[in-house]
């Protein structure tokens, strides 16, 4: 039984993009292919332990979904054409470019949900459903979504792949450029979304991080020219290098200011910077490389005398402007407090609308940690309860309740002196 679905997990694993994208050349049904392909692998659980594997299982699990199609078209009566075009979906790719090879076939597929046809921003959320397989309730909060709204979304887009007729096919090498951005935003949700399972509790995502920075690598080994690849998997590597000092022996959340940098590992560290300054080199400065300075610049704590504040700013500075989003304003804050003071920290984080923030618990954790600098007990408290309501995972809610309990006891022992 073991060996059956450890095959039937690998060749999902390996596979599920190119059949995904070999199930809806034809139809451009997203939904339906996936469905299809979710009964042939649970088909596959069931059969292949007393049959055996069989010798080639990308085509046995691509027949067995073709015919859960076939019959899903014949229930519903459609032309009869429909069972001929059905009887093709097993053809392999026509590349538009037969000199292109992808060094990770899961590329093919991502660049395809790139298509610039398809909403902007359903295109990551999209790749991540379609090639990795990831559920919507586990990537909703990447996007700063609910579950319920980016569904609708994703079901929306996949109509209109349907209805339009969006082309499955592979983009020749002079339109991968203008889908890259898409494709790296991909792929570090992917390994944001992995690393974030710090509990331990999400053993099925336990691969994702090695999965994403498998892409990464093969993202450089497509584009070996382009800088903003090389950027991001020099990024992935500088947070990969700290896994081992996140947790205490006891298991508890460490967070990145109180980590023992002993724990960090070098040479993840050594290759992210020789890739972080091979993208320099290239001159073509993007956001990733951006971000992957910044990482640099915490790491350097493992090399000797930490980076001086006012320069981390600098750095978060020209992130904001050249891609603004709410966790690099929120980041930003935190370097501005680090710079300037507290009360400049807080005036940071003021100017975030509070209808982006609402929900995002980065934001609450800071706006506590920098009250309580402050002085401001009972504000502190307060956001300290927003944040652990906010909180996703058990450790980080038992590190912010622990700072909480902490405050309480100044906030009351300060009140009995003064009474």
């Amino acid at each position: 039984m073991f060996n059956a679905r450890s095959a039937a997990e690998h060749t999902l694993r390996e596979s599920y993009g190119r059949l995904i994208a070999l199930l809806t050349r034809r139809t451009h049904d997203l939904a339906a292919a996936e469905d299809a392909l979710g009964d042939a692998f649970a088909i596959a659980l069931a059969q292949w332990p007393a049959l055996g594997v069989p010798t080639n299982p990308d085509a046995w699990l691509l027949t067995v979904a073709r015919n859960k199609l076939r019959d899903q078209w014949r229930s519903h009566t459609l032309h009869a054409t429909a069972c001929d075009t059905l009887h093709a979906l097993a053809d392999e790719y026509v590349e538009r470019d037969p000199a292109l090879t992808f060094p990770d076939e899961r590329l093919r597929l991502m660049f395809v949900c790139a298509h610039p046809a398809i909403a902007a921003a359903v295109r990551s959320p999209l790749m991540l459903q379609v090639v990795l397989g990831l559920d919507v309730a586990r990537m909703a909060g990447a996007f700063l979504s609910s579950p319920t709204s980016l569904a609708q979304r994703l079901v929306r887009a996949k109509q209109k792949i349907k209805d339009a007729g969006i082309p499955f096919e592979v983009p020749a090498r002079d339109e991968l450029p203008a889908r890259l951005q898409d494709v790296l935003d991909g792929i570090y949700v992917a390994y944001g979304t992995g690393w974030d399972d710090i509990d331990g509790t999400e053993y099925k995502y336990a691969g994702l991080t090695e999965e994403a920075l498998q892409l990464g690598a093969a993202m450089v080994m497509l584009m070996p020219a382009a800088a903003e690849p090389l950027g991001l998997l020099a990024l992935m590597l500088f947070c990969d290098a700290r896994t081992a000092a996140r947790r205490a022996a006891s298991g508890d959340y460490v967070p990145l200011s109180e980590q023992d940098t002993r724990e960090w590992d070098q040479n993840k560290i050594a290759t992210a910077d020789a890739l972080l300054i091979k993208a320099a080199a290239i001159r073509d400065f993007g956001p990733y490389q951006l971000e992957a300075a910044i990482q640099s610049a915490h790491c350097q704590r493992r090399r000797g005398p930490p980076v001086a504040p006012a320069a981390l700013l600098a750095l978060y500075d020209r992130l904001v402007e050249l891609r603004p989003s709410l966790g690099a304003w929120v980041s930003r804050a935190s370097a501005v407090a680090a710079a300037h003071g507290v009360e400049r920290g807080l005036a940071a984080l003021a100017e975030i609308p509070p209808s982006l923030h609402a929900t995002y618990q980065p934001y609450w954790a800071l706006y506590a940690h920098l009250l309580a600098l402050d002085e401001q007990n009972s504000a502190a408290e307060l956001a300290f309860d927003r944040a652990i309501a906010l909180a996703t995972s058990a450790s980080v809610k038992h590190y912010l309740w622990q700072r909480r309990a902490g405050l309480a006891s100044r906030h009351s022992a300060s009140e009995n002196i003064g009474s």
